[in-house]
């Protein structure tokens, strides 16, 4: 561990997260010695092992500089490897408990060729967690992963989540980031071969003191490749304060390159404090089209008006429009029962915020 450089907060990576507040995952300090449930259900399950890290076949890929994939990688002494054989198809849930104390965790999932799955990884909980997910997906596969964080209010959870998409792959990532006193998710696309496709959405509600944080990366290093980047935040209370970093990269070999990434902050309170940070580094002209829009502000008076001349009251005015802001993505989910649920997180949050 002591080619990792800590993170001191001067990084531009880390000028954002609260440091202080990550009970040393950041620089290797914390004990590995928490406990973190691991439930799978589905009926598109592969084949589950806990396996030693320096098993082949769950060794890292990538490199990376990301200092806390770098201490799980470190740290971890055995990887959740979970295989989906090609021609899968149905939906594979992992729910996922955390049960005290501080951890570091990897786990790998592979996605054969041709198969069709949805991954549901749900998380709650206590703990302090700092780990490295990685999605490899075969050619022409079409995958949707899902990741809720649903933490309790004291648990800390900083992950770097890379997906690696073959030839024709598709992907629809989305993250639903409700819980938790620090969460820093960062996510990763790394095309291997053309024709592949990310779709990246994503959701988070901040109440007092809560900070999340989501990073992404779009690596678009070979050619023909397409990533949509949608994410919706809202925040409320005091020293609530989320960050959306999205950083796309088109490669001077990338042409015909389709990308575009919007992020949408609704602030329901003084003294809470949206951050929203799109980049886009262009290397090449041959490309098809690149664009982004980040926009933060507080209710749309017209929409409040409109509801309230209707004889609904403020306060369920506020809520039904926030509801609808997140709706818009949780429909895309396509699968009921959690769509549902979700929906009930977000009404609870609003019930528990001064929305």
């Amino acid at each position: 561990m002591s080619t990792i450089t800590t993170p001191t907060g001067r990084e531009e990576a880390w000028r954002f997260t609260p440091l202080n507040r990550l009970g040393g995952l950041h620089d290797g300090s914390a004990a590995n010695t928490g406990t973190l449930s691991f439930v799978m259900s589905g009926d598109a399950i592969g084949e589950h092992q806990s396996l030693p890290a320096i098993d082949s076949r769950v060794l890292p890929k990538d490199e990376t500089t990301d200092a806390v994939a770098l201490h799980a990688r470190a740290r971890v002494e055995n990887v959740d490897f979970i295989e989906i054989p090609s021609e899968s198809s149905g939906i594979v849930r992992i729910v996922r408990n955390g049960l005290g104390g501080s951890l570091f965790a990897r786990t790998l999932i592979t996605v054969g060729k041709h198969s069709k799955v949805s991954i549901v990884m749900e998380n709650f909980g206590d703990i302090s967690l700092a780990e490295e997910v990685e999605l490899r997906i075969a050619d022409e596969a079409i995958v949707q992963f899902i990741s809720t964080q649903e933490w309790s209010p004291t648990a800390v959870h900083v992950a770097r989540h890379r997906f690696e998409l073959g030839r024709n792959a598709l992907l629809a990532a989305t993250h639903f980031t409700m819980g938790g006193s620090v969460v820093r998710i960062s996510p990763r696309v790394d095309y291997l071969a053309n024709g592949g496709s990310a779709e990246l959405n994503g959701l988070y509600f901040a109440n007092t003191g809560q900070h999340l944080e989501h990073r992404l990366h779009v690596e678009h290093d070979v050619s023909h490749c397409k990533s949509r980047v949608t994410y919706k935040g809202a925040l409320d209370g005091e020293g609530a304060h989320t960050v959306w970093i999205g950083d796309v990269a088109i490669r001077a070999v990338a042409e015909g390159t389709d990308t575009y990434e919007l992020n949408r902050n609704l602030v329901l309170s003084d003294h809470a404090r949206a951050d929203s940070v799109p980049n886009l580094e262009i290397e090449t002209g041959e490309i098809v089209g690149a664009g982004h829009a980040s926009a933060t502000g507080r209710f749309d008076d017209e929409q409040l008006f409109y509801l309230q001349s209707r004889g609904i009251p403020e306060h369920e005015a506020r809520k039904l429009v926030v509801r609808g802001f997140f709706a818009e993505l949780i429909t895309k989910i396509g699968i009921a029962d959690l769509e549902e649920r979700l929906l009930g997180v977000i009404d609870d949050a609003l019930e528990a915020s001064n929305a």
